[in-house]
């Protein structure tokens, strides 16, 4: 009996949306709302396109590899810490509702003990402090326009 799955579910976009979860405690995904697998979706507060400059920047900062970027769909890959396994990510960025949804998954193992739930965690956090440095370095900027009369 094996221990481990290396079953990968495709990259891309089904019908507009990321694939669902597997049946295994693997994976989380904001577009599994009556799943055990779901998790929200990251929230934009700034303008999407800037939006997903910040999320690229937040991957990367978090030591994810971007594999593929297209303007609505965002593939990335991490490494686990302990035994360096490949993990997905895969974001779509829904600009009229001004939400991320994403799917993050292991590629090998039954269960995650965790790991991809923490990981959209840590994603979000750095995703929101980019997205804040963006708002206050426009106010900056707004406020030094106002001062010079423009």
């Amino acid at each position: 009996m094996s221990c481990s799955s290396t079953t990968k579910q495709p990259m891309g976009l089904i019908n507009g949306q990321l694939a669902p979860c597997p049946n295994s405690p693997n994976c989380v995904s904001s577009e599994m709302s009556t799943s055990t697998a779901y998790i929200e979706p990251l929230a934009v507060k700034i303008e999407p396109e800037a939006a997903w400059l910040c999320l690229k920047r937040s991957i990367e900062g978090l030591g994810g590899t971007i594999k593929m970027a297209e303007d609505h769909y965002l593939w990335a890959t991490f490494k686990t810490k302990v035994f360096r396994f490949v993990d997905d990510v895969e974001l779509r960025l829904d600009a009229d509702s001004k939400l991320i949804h994403v799917r993050s998954a292991s590629r090998v193992g039954y269960s995650d003990l965790g790991v991809n739930q923490k990981r959209v965690e840590l994603l979000r956090e750095k995703f929101t402090e980019e997205q804040e440095r963006v708002l206050k370095l426009a106010q900056v900027t707004v406020g030094r326009a106002l001062a010079d009369g423009f």
